[in-house]
Parts: C-alpha cells; structure tokens; sequence
C-alpha cells in the first residue's frame, strides 16, 4: 500500500488548508502594524501572508500527486513559450480599463491628486512589492493547480465562477481592514467579488490559450497594481472594476463560447 495516499477531494483540501495557514499570518500582519515595527518587517510579513495558497500547496503537494516531483510540475507550469498576442491583448484589456476607470475617477473632482504614486522611485517599489506578495505567492495554487484540477470536472466558465468564488472569500479578513462599515462594507464586497470573479475567468480564457503560469501572473499584478495607483474612493474604484472585468468577461464569451463555456476551441 502506498504511504502517500491520494486525497479524495483535493481542491476542498487546498482551500481549507489555505484559509487555516493565511488566518494566523493576517493576525500576525496586524500585530505588527500596532506594535510600530518598521514597514519593511509590516511588507514581508504581508507579503509572506500572500503566500498561504503556496504554502498549502506544497504541503499537500504529496498527496494529491504521489509520486510526482514539486519541482518538476512547477517547471511545467512555465514551460510553454509565451504568445505574444496573448501578453498583448492582457495588457490592452487592462490598460484600458485602467485609462477608463481614471477618467471617472478625475471627473469626480473629489481629490487633489489622482495618482497614489507621484515619483519613479515610489511606482518602482510598489510594483515589485505587490508582485513579490499575491501575483507570485498566490497563483502557483490557485490557478496553476486548483483552477486546472477544477476544469478536468467542469467547463472553464464554472471552475473560474467556483475558484473565484473561494478565492474572493479567502480576502474576507482584509475586507474588514477597510475601515467601511454598514452599507459601504456590503457594497464594497460585492463589488470585490464580482471582480474577483470576472477577473478569475478572464485568467481561465488567456491561461487555457496560452499554458503558461505568466499570464494570470501578469494579469493578477496590474489589476492590483493600477487599482492601488488611483487615488479615489475605494468603493468606488472596486465598482469600477467590477463592471468594467465584467463587460470584458461577457466579450471574451461572445468571442469564442466553444472554448470558454465548453473548453473546445
């Protein structure tokens, strides 16, 4: 008999687990902002934070593929060679919405500047800051295995509904650290779902395309990156997005339904 036996119900497993390693890491993020430590530590930990759905991953590694190699099944997740259509057509999705939702934002006239980052330095730092926590530390789990591992039972469009889903409640704590409360609280967390949702299913579409672990990667790090660019309301900013991943999520289905509704292309 094996040592390592095979979860029944892996993607279950994944997620609990995720939620019991981040839970304890958010708390520790808390008790470092109100002891004062400096914002370095308060960015690693963070960071580390963002990490949980890896750390889960690897620790359940083992058995949800006896007998495979870690290391070797992260390299396939790299190994297909990047299109250059698929890169491209990311980035104009998200630029655009990126030019839109700044136009909005600057014809509410409620701020005295629209950007969060007003030099090089701090747009550097902040770049490479937000890709060393979620793009990096969560998509090897949740894309690159329990998105896929979902869509060998469901249709790309439900296994990114279901993924999203889990993924956007795995952002509950950080919901409350907002400072919203009553009707603001709900209306941000709808939003935040529903473009936690949209956003998954765009990663399903380019990912399916282009097998490459790169592509929700990239599109993970600049809807965090642009969103947390714009000074404006926060509410309204996850509204925005909401909508805006929306409406490109129901293009992308009228474009191809074969591959997004059936995985047929």
């Amino acid at each position: 008999m094996s040592k390592n036996k095979k979860l029944k119900r892996p993607v279950a497993s994944f997620i609990l687990l995720t939620n019991v390693i981040f839970w304890p890491l958010f708390c520790l993020v808390g008790a470092v902002k109100l002891l004062g430590f400096p914002n370095w530590v308060f960015d690693v930990v963070r960071s580390l934070s963002a990490w949980s759905s890896t750390f889960a991953f690897i620790i359940l590694f083992k058995k949800i593929y006896p007998g495979q190699s870690f290391i070797h099944f992260v390299k396939q997740k790299f190994k297909y060679k990047l299109k250059f259509s698929v890169i491209a057509s990311v980035l104009i999705i998200q630029a655009s919405i990126f030019l839109i939702i700044l136009l909005l934002v600057m014809n509410n006239h409620e701020t005295d500047a629209i950007f969060t980052l007003t030099s090089w330095g701090m747009i550097s730092y902040y770049f490479f800051r937000n890709l060393s926590s979620g793009p990096l530390g969560e998509e090897l789990g949740w894309r690159g295995f329990a998105l896929l591992e979902l869509q060998k039972k469901y249709s790309p469009l439900l296994a990114a509904i279901i993924i999203g889903f889990w993924w956007g409640l795995w952002h509950l704590p950080i919901w409350f650290t907002t400072g919203f409360m009553g009707m603001a609280l709900i209306k941000y967390s709808l939003f935040f779902m529903i473009s936690i949702i949209a956003t998954t299913i765009m990663m399903a579409v380019f990912y399916n395309i282009n097998q490459n672990l790169i592509i929700p990667i990239i599109i993970h790090q600049f809807f965090n990156f642009f969103i947390g660019s714009i000074n404006g309301n926060l509410v309204d900013l996850i509204m925005y997005n909401a909508i805006l991943y929306s409406v490109v999520v129901i293009l992308l289905i009228l474009i191809n339904p074969k591959q997004v509704l059936y995985g047929k292309r």
